[in-house]
């Protein structure tokens, strides 16, 4: 097997995870603590903010930022041609749409989150902080859920175009 397949099916399967990662938190997990009160909400949130921070969930999400760029580099000059631009739009939607929304977006509410001492918060500063913090970081995470589905479809039209 060529690198260039090998590199564009671990691109897949890594944009796929992230894919359903996010899907899955936007789907089911925001929508289930979303339920819960201020406080319980803001500490169910917190847990697993930090608790999404392990060896697995970055090899992941920039696996995929790496492997991207990597097989529309090695798909350049290969024929056909249109495999090259679908990996180029892939590669930008997801370094757009994910990382960068990460980066710019999630990360900062996240920080915010994390630092707040919430066994000392009252009920008012509780509800304050979700209602800054809920709604924009469910859109933005809809926005990485959609960039990387996306990502993960041309991926998939990629690799049965190429005949892997």
């Amino acid at each position: 097997m060529k690198a260039q397949s090998i590199i564009l099916i671990l691109a897949t399967l890594s944009t796929g995870v992230m894919a359903g990662l996010f899907f899955t938190w936007s789907n089911t997990v925001t929508s289930g603590i979303g339920r819960l009160s201020d406080v319980e909400y803001l500490r169910s949130f917190q847990a697993m903010n930090r608790t999404i921070l392990n060896p697995a969930f970055f090899l992941a999400i920039f696996g995929a930022a790496v492997l991207l760029p990597l097989s529309s580099f090695l798909h350049l000059r290969l024929k056909p041609q249109n495999l090259f631009w679908m990996l180029l739009i892939a590669s930008l939607l997801y370094l757009i749409g994910v990382i960068i929304v990460t980066f710019v977006g999630n990360i900062p509410l996240n920080t915010i989150l994390d630092k707040t001492q919430l066994n000392d918060i009252s009920l008012e500063d509780a509800k304050t902080l979700r209602e800054s913090f809920e709604n924009k970081w469910n859109l933005l995470n809809w926005i990485r859920t959609y960039s990387a589905l996306a990502a993960f479809i041309l991926l998939i039209i990629c690799s049965i175009t190429s005949k892997i």
